[in-house]
């Protein structure tokens, strides 16, 4: 296991100090709130208590007007309408979205899904021949298209009108289409930029009820969706996502329909439901449809009306995700044998591994695992028809992007951002590609780059755990997830009480206490850490520990406790 270093993140003393004397609460809740960029009461106010009524007005986004009038004009006209999506959650969420709002007010309607392996990524020319064959005379695309100039070429000499519904950073130029709806437009006046691509297709449908008067329960209705679409496609859990995902929450656990139920049964997840039980729950079997499958599936699934229709759609897509597990763990292990039988891997700042057989559905997955292993920018290739196809994943700091955009002129395309990228090569490529795209990245990244790092919001005595209060102020920080993490605290001078063990070889489950000055105060907190089983030997000998964490409630068979999620321990001196 890789040591991490522990690093404090930073919170303005002043604004601490401000939050602190107006809003009269502990001094570590106010430097949460600071790290988060909360710097007076009213901020704090509107971070604590969200409000749908603060959702901003959809016509601010760009495009949103004629977006709306051709939606109308294909609605009066009796036409039909084709809903494209991509093939991951966020895709085939947001068909699904759509769908259910449309279908109560127009009756010519259908969804397509390209294959991830026979199309690829975003509009296809084989989807847009499909709308052609059956004359669909307007395509809605969700979660794509932001680049597809040609294929919308390719559709107006059909006479196929595009609605572009995306998230993903423009190039200078958009399609022609008869409206671009993205936040991330440079000439957009919208004010939140971080919407999913679920996101800007629920403020299409949020124009569309506010412009006809309808009742905003249609809107509220499809909060389920979004929130599982906010979730997975891991967007920033600030400003009007933050609204969204605490409102799409709520309604997840409460009147979310038959087939995100059967999902959530099947994933065996308790309520309340977390955005990490939607991530790690109910996220991977949507994915398992496109991945393994057709993601159609995943759009039939989440369209289920019926309880026992939508039991075996979801026993599908359960099948799927446990196949892909398999593929992963057999891929990951196979990865690491062949990284680790190169002469030179310890010296090696990148990983570039191929494999001809592996799953092209799980190579992203894969690369993240080796990045978890050895925290080094890490792409895993396959063959995929006559051609190679290769998923990239990074460490904290590092651009893989722009590595991978310096090897270009062996690649046949690429695209992604920062941390995560996708690209298709030529097989003969393979050998010269690995080769410099070592030598960039010795030539770019640092020593810091190759150091994981755990980052601390405050240091915590296990004394404030017993207070009702610290729980309940806690608790209204969430939902978290990027850019409002669960906090992570240190606590030091801990030891392993009686009771505590070691689970399936791998785990610890711990009852801890800190050793402190007035043994009145100490008090056992339940603790669980995952693959830190090397460490048992030497908590059984009673050594004395620091360790980081978070505080998640536990609930099991109706009842709730307080469990720490131990991230990361060092054994003092």
């Amino acid at each position: 296991m890789i040591e991490k270093q522990w690093i404090y993140a930073e919170a303005d003393e002043k604004v601490v100090k401000n939050l602190e004397e107006s809003l009269k609460i502990h001094p570590i809740f106010c430097r949460l709130l600071a790290q988060r960029g909360i710097t007076n009461y009213e901020e704090a106010k509107v971070f604590f208590r969200p409000k749908l009524t603060s959702l901003h007005d959809p016509f601010l986004m760009k495009g949103m007007e004629k977006a709306v009038i051709r939606l109308e004009q294909a609605i009066q006209n009796q036409e039909k309408v084709l809903l494209y999506g991509d093939y991951d959650v966020d895709g085939t969420t947001s068909v699904a979205l759509m769908y259910s709002f449309l279908k109560n007010h127009h009756s010519k309607l259908d969804y397509y899904i390209p294959h991830r392996y026979k199309e690829g990524y975003g509009i296809s020319y084989q989807g847009i021949d499909y709308a052609a064959e059956n004359d669909f005379s307007l395509v809605i695309a969700m979660d794509c298209g932001i680049k597809a100039m040609d294929k919308i070429e390719y559709a107006k000499a059909k006479n196929i009108d595009f609605i572009i519904c995306d998230h993903h950073l423009p190039e200078a130029e958009v399609p022609d289409a008869i409206a671009v709806l993205d936040p991330k437009q440079t000439d957009c006046d919208y004010p939140y930029k971080e919407l999913s691509g679920c996101g800007v297709a629920f403020k299409l449908v949020q124009a569309y009820v506010e412009k006809n008067d309808l009742d905003f329960k249609e809107v509220t209705d499809l909060l389920d969706l979004l929130m599982v679409s906010i979730a997975c496609d891991i967007v920033p859990i600030t400003g009007e996502n933050r609204v969204l995902a605490y409102f799409g929450l709520e309604y997840l656990n409460n009147y979310a329909r038959e087939g995100l139920r059967a999902l959530i049964s099947i994933a065996n997840r308790s309520y309340p439901l977390s955005i990490s039980d939607v991530v790690f729950g109910i996220g991977p079997m949507i994915n398992a449809a496109g991945r393994l499958s057709d993601a159609k599936n995943a759009v039939k699934l989440l369209l289920s009306e019926d309880k026992t229709e939508a039991r075996d759609n979801a026993e599908k897509l359960k099948y799927d995700n446990v196949k892909r597990k398999t593929f992963e763990q057999v891929i990951t292990e196979q990865a690491i044998e062949q990284f680790k039988n190169i002469p030179n891997w310890k010296e090696l700042k990148a990983v570039v591994l191929y494999g001809e057989d592996w799953h092209n559905g799980v190579l992203g997955i894969v690369a993240s695992r080796m990045v978890e292993t050895f925290h080094r920018p890490t792409i895993i290739l396959s063959k995929s028809g006559d051609k190679v196809v290769g998923s990239a994943r990074s460490v904290h700091g590092f651009d893989i992007h722009d590595v991978i955009k310096a090897c270009k002129d062996l690649v046949m395309n690429f695209g992604g951002h920062q941390y995560a990228a996708g690209m298709t090569m030529k097989l003969e490529n393979v050998a010269a590609f690995k080769q410099k795209f070592e030598k960039i990245v010795s030539e770019r990244i640092t020593e810091e780059h190759l150091i994981p790092k755990m980052k601390v919001s405050a240091n915590l005595d296990f004394k404030y755990l017993k207070s009702d209060r610290f729980w309940k102020i806690l608790k209204q920080f969430a939902p978290f997830g990027p850019r409002n993490m669960r906090p992570v605290f240190r606590t030091s001078n801990v030891v392993a009480t009686d009771g505590s063990r070691l689970l399936k070889e791998k785990h610890l489950k711990l009852k801890l206490q800190q050793k402190e000055s007035e043994p009145a105060q100490s008090q056992i907190q339940d603790a669980i850490a995952f693959n830190m089983g090397d460490y048992y030997s030497f908590i059984q000998d009673g050594q004395p520990f620091e360790l980081c964490y978070t505080v998640e409630e536990n609930n099991w068979r109706g009842k709730s406790t307080l469990q720490l999620n131990v991230k990361d321990l060092k054994f003092q001196e």
